[in-house]
């Protein structure tokens, strides 16, 4: 399926490109402008983007390497710190 008609990229292309990245480095962290340098294109309009990013993630190999998870906390528990610390 042609996921992004501006530069011709089919859902192949993109999971072949993460699968040869994670390949050769497997800590890597793959985002859609390494996809796109990947297959030697880039991003053009822009309309394809969430059709894109939906098939990169329906690739196993897109995880996150296991010593960068849990790395930033939620914002939420930095904002509810920062409120209860205050002091009027």
């Amino acid at each position: 399926m042609i996921v992004c008609h501006c530069m011709n990229i089919s859902d192949r292309d993109i999971h072949a490109a993460i699968d040869w990245m994670r390949a050769s480095d497997p800590a890597a962290l793959i985002n859609p402008g390494k996809v796109y340098h990947a297959l030697g294109k880039a991003a053009d309009c822009g309309g394809c983007m969430p059709l894109f990013l939906d098939t990169m993630r329906n690739n196993d190999n897109l995880t996150v390497p296991a010593h960068l998870t849990g790395l930033r906390k939620p914002h939420t528990e930095g904002r509810r710190i920062e409120r209860q610390s205050r002091s009027y």
